[in-house]
């Protein structure tokens, strides 16, 4: 594995493997040292072009918690708001040693291009409404450890699908892992065809005997004017619990985050016991140390 751009081209035993290191690192964090030095000598950047706040601190814990000297890039504040291309921005980290990229960016393919201009590892940390791989690897390992399994789950993604990334690369992935995927919203927030999941405007045949619930926000700042109008949203796709009731009992609630309390779902059902949002927060930290650990130890094997 020398990047991480998408699931193109990868295999359910692949993904399984990678989700086994998770579990390893996974019981790192639990020790009461929460640090090995298995990426010692390594420099990882974090280079958001597009504003973050979990994806972006739990890539830097991670590389933190396996040794490596983290690097941070921040848009505002670099050169970029003086003319200079991702690309040579790039190229001058490469010139300064960097071994592995974390890339996020506003546009789609982004992070497929940087493969061409730096030597080093490059990791999609999002590019545009096409990708989210970590969040997605995060999604699963999070539903693993709920659920036991996904093959033959139903899971079902509730919100602005046609925006999101992070909908297409849980579909693309937890249909790889055997599980059904449905995706629902507002027909002018679906796309035509979404690989990997069915999709439908009827938020009760998505919920209906799904064995967990994901929950997206409202992306405003990728919509064009008029797609949808905030209080009809509301009124037939805020996932409420008498609308949660349609799936199993107990059913896991998942959020990618950033969330709108009282918008795409009822705020109390966040804290609620089946609420698994901060559980995806803390995982993240151990799959995104999977994912530098395979990149970069894995490729010098």
């Amino acid at each position: 594995m020398r990047h991480l751009l998408d699931f193109q081209g990868w295999t359910r035993g692949e993904v399984e493997n990678l989700l086994d290191t998770a579990k390893v690192m996974r019981e790192v964090l639990e020790r009461p040292v929460k640090k090995v030095p298995a990426l010692q000598g390594f420099t990882v950047a974090t280079v958001f072009f597009e504003p973050s706040t979990r994806t972006r601190i739990s890539f830097e814990l991670a590389a933190r918690r396996m040794s490596a000297d983290v690097v941070s890039f921040t848009a505002a504040t670099s050169s970029l708001q003086k003319g200079e291309s991702y690309k040579d921005t790039l190229l001058t980290l490469e010139a300064m040693g960097v071994d592995a990229y974390i890339l996020r960016a506003d546009s789609a393919g982004v992070p497929h291009q940087a493969t061409r201009w730096v030597k080093g590892a490059v990791v999609n940390a999002g590019d545009g409404r096409r990708a989210h791989p970590t969040q997605a690897l995060l999604d699963a390992y999070t539903l693993l450890e709920a659920l036991g399994g996904l093959e033959g789950k139903k899971i079902a993604i509730v919100g602005d699908i046609l925006h999101s990334r992070v909908a297409r690369s849980n579909a693309e992935l937890l249909s790889l892992l055997g599980a059904e995927v449905w995706c629902a919203g507002p027909p002018s927030l679906l796309p035509q065809a979404l690989p990997g999941a069915r999709l439908t405007p009827r938020l009760d045949e998505a919920l209906e005997e799904a064995d967990a619930v994901m929950v997206l926000r409202l992306q405003k700042e990728r919509m064009e004017a008029g797609l949808v109008q905030l209080e009809d949203y509301i009124a037939h796709y805020q996932v409420t619990e008498a609308r949660l009731g349609r799936a199993k009992p107990h059913a896991p609630l998942l959020h990618p985050g950033p969330m709108n309390r009282d918008v795409e779902l009822e705020g109390h059902l966040a804290d609620s016991p089946r609420s698994l949002v901060q559980r995806q927060v803390q995982n993240g930290v151990a799959v995104r140390m999977a994912v530098l650990y395979h990149v970069l130890v894995g490729r010098e094997g």
